[in-house]
């Protein structure tokens, strides 16, 4: 496929390597890793700042860290059109997870500029704060913000080190007690874009460079504790024991089969057995649930059933349960209007149009309660993401970014 010449591919590519370079490990196989506020994660946003202010934009960040940069437009009263991503990453990540995103978005707006293109509602590209939720346990915090759904507790949340949400806000010289200072308004928003990779295989299986979103799955992440009794491994037997290892072996396989029973997603991702000795029957486990749906209420029946096969399994086995919900976000449906909008933009390019759901959560996803949205997906090689193997080519880049140009200059005039 021949892209047309909008956009700088060269120059797009140029920015995502140089951006992968920020927290990258000197080891290829252990990826980036930008954890929210870390000093990596500081680092990349001061890099798309400077990006910002290079071409010639408003920028600044917020209080909750936001990075923000605005193009004006003729009428400043009129409702910005927003697009954006986010640059923290997943421990041992990959390097286009959310940077795409970003620079796709400031290559974009580089090249409406260029072309001294008039607008009357002015763009604004935001790299939100924290979309992962790798560092503290929940995510989409910067989008949460703007939409006026980040809730102060949130500021005690701890990482492993024990550094509080509060405390690493401060040190990063951002002010958590203004969090309220970024909400947006009704009407001040006319649409949020956003260009992603597709962390899937559908697109590659299609030989497809790129896709519309549909709708988009909310996830629910659950922390469970189970607590039993710690025992001597060779001298308590199996009938007496209060094992949590085999209860949360139940679970897991619990979560598997009301995920394909109900056609959506469950995942166990972090399981952790004290004390962790070889010959010591483990007392205690605290592990992770994520369950996802495109039906909220479908989720919300797979939840039930989590919850009681967690019941069902303490009391046959003797255990006690305690489960904390750590995010709850809403699927989102995009905007009909500007799934349309992408349509016909892909037809008047020659591109090929796919469009098909999303299944990861997304600032998106919660940029839906405050306005009209709309997703781009970019072929994502093998459908690897959240690994240091993440991959889309240099050609795939540019014409998601070359929709997104036109889709940008559509909405803004």
């Amino acid at each position: 496929m021949v892209i047309t010449s909008n956009i700088n591919s060269d120059r797009l590519w140029r920015t995502l390597m140089e951006l992968g370079k920020i927290g990258a490990s000197c080891e290829e196989a252990e990826g980036v890793t930008r954890l929210s506020l870390s000093r990596e994660e500081l680092e990349a946003k001061h890099y798309i700042y400077q990006l910002m202010k290079e071409i010639g934009l408003d920028a600044h960040m917020d209080p909750v860290g936001n990075v923000i940069g605005t193009l004006q437009g003729a009428e400043p009263q009129a409702p910005v059109v927003m697009v954006g991503s986010h640059t923290d990453t997943v421990f041992h990540g990959g390097r286009f997870d959310g940077a795409l995103g970003v620079l796709g978005a400031i290559e974009a707006v580089r090249t409406i500029k260029e072309a001294n293109i008039p607008l009357t509602h002015a763009i604004e590209i935001v790299s939100f704060t924290d979309e992962e939720g790798s560092r503290f346990g929940t995510g989409y915090i910067g989008s949460k913000a703007m939409a006026g759904m980040l809730k102060e507790t949130i500021f005690d949340l701890k990482d492993k080190d024990g550094v509080s949400y509060r405390q690493a806000f401060i040190d990063a010289e951002f002010n958590p007690e203004n969090y309220k200072d970024v909400i947006r308004q009704p009407g001040d928003i006319k649409a949020y874009i956003e260009m992603h990779i597709e962390q899937a295989k559908v697109l590659e299986e299609l030989d497809l460079p790129i896709g519309i979103v549909t709708d988009i799955q909310g996830p629910v992440w659950l922390d469970v504790t189970l607590e039993g009794a710690t025992d001597h491994a060779g001298a308590t037997p199996m009938t007496m024991r209060k094992d949590v290892a085999v209860g949360v072996a139940e679970i897991v396989l619990a979560v598997e089969n009301i995920a394909l029973t109900y056609h959506g997603v469950g995942t166990v991702g972090i399981i952790t057995l004290e004390p962790g000795a070889v010959n010591v029957i483990p007392g205690r486990t605290l592990f992770s649930i994520d369950v996802r749906h495109s039906d909220k209420g479908i989720r919300q029946q797979m939840v039930n059933d989590i919850y009681k096969k967690i019941e069902v399994v303490c009391k046959k086995r003797r255990l006690t349960s305690r489960i904390d919900v750590k995010k709850e976000v809403d699927p989102a449906v995009c905007s009909p209007k500007i799934v349309t909008l992408l349509e016909e933009t892909c037809h008047a390019l020659r591109y090929p149009v796919k469009k098909l759901p999303c299944g990861a959560g997304h600032d998106s996803l919660i940029m839906s309660k405050v306005t009209d949205i709309g997703m781009i997906f970019v072929r994502s090689k093998d459908g690897i993401s959240h690994n240091p193997k993440e991959w889309s080519s240099q050609s795939d880049c540019a014409i998601g970014t070359e929709l997104l140009f036109h889709t940008l200059v559509k909405l803004a005039q």
